[in-house]
């Protein structure tokens, strides 16, 4: 096993970024796999992301070669609550790569939904874009439909909006607004731009509220809109472009289709659901 296949100092990328880019796993998750032995570039295995490569390199993860980057890509898609948000499941539970269409390339998620949430998921093929997104400096605002057990005031969601530390962890200041009074439930409005592990679901515990239905509408300018659950929609270009500042190219040599446009973005407010 080696750090590096050579002495020689090296163009090229490093290996992490390579192995994201391709689609293969975040830049973290690639380093992860790389100090696990997992990963060989021209036969050699190697044990530290601090590695540049060219494309004249072969590159294997668990002995499967590393295909060349696509163009990068977006998709909007419908998350369905009791699907977890990862490749597999130590528990044997249902993942949501089960659920993607046969035709979608291999992609990664932007952030997370817990097992019990829904809705909008942004997904990707690209590491540096998913990277780019989650970074809390890019500070898009996640908009959420949460309907909570019990009949909440304005003083009861106030903390939630100065800020409030539940078990020792910051959250910060959160946009609430209370929608209609469902019988013994309610339905609120959450919007927040960290997203911390089941933050709203911890934040409503903390003021004696539970949630007991969790809907994400919106991730920054993109939005759930119509989209049913388990539908997956690929973003046009230019609205990639537009709102990212990138340029997102269709693959080279392709025979497919064009998307449908991907209408579900604005930075209006979503309309409430009745």
């Amino acid at each position: 096993m080696t750090d590096t296949p050579n002495d020689t100092p090296r163009a090229g990328d490093r290996i992490a970024k390579v192995l994201a880019r391709a689609g293969v796993a975040s830049r973290r998750e690639a380093e992860r796999m790389i100090e696990a032995g997992r990963v060989r570039v021209n036969g050699d295995q190697i044990s530290s992301p601090a590695l540049n490569v060219t494309p004249q390199d072969v590159i294997l993860v668990d002995g499967n070669p590393v295909s060349e980057p696509e163009p990068a890509r977006m998709w909007l898609y419908h998350k369905p609550s009791g699907l977890v948000t990862t490749t597999r499941d130590e528990k044997g539970r249902g993942t949501i790569y089960d659920d993607m269409p046969a035709d979608m390339p291999r992609v990664m998620t932007v952030g997370r939904l817990d097992l019990n949430s829904e809705g909008l998921l942004l997904l990707t093929n690209d590491g540096g874009i998913k990277r780019k997104l989650e970074l809390p400096s890019t500070g898009w605002l996640r908009r959420y439909r949460a309907r909570v057990n019990g009949r909440p005031e304005d003083k009861t969601l106030e903390p939630l909006r100065r800020g409030i530390t539940v078990d020792g962890e910051r959250f910060q200041p959160m946009e609430v607004t209370i929608d209609r009074q469902q019988g013994a439930n309610a339905w609120l409005t959450v919007g927040l731009r960290e997203g911390k592990n089941r933050e709203i679901r911890r934040a409503m515990e903390h003021v004696g509220l539970s949630v007991n239905r969790l809907i994400r509408v919106s991730y920054g300018p993109f939005q759930l809109g119509e989209l049913k659950a388990g539908a997956v929609e690929e973003i046009r270009r230019k609205i990639v472009r537009d709102q990212l500042g990138m340029e997102i190219e269709t693959p080279v040599g392709t025979a497919k289709a064009k998307p449908k446009p991907a209408n579900r973005f604005s930075k209006k407010r979503p309309q409430k659901r009745r």
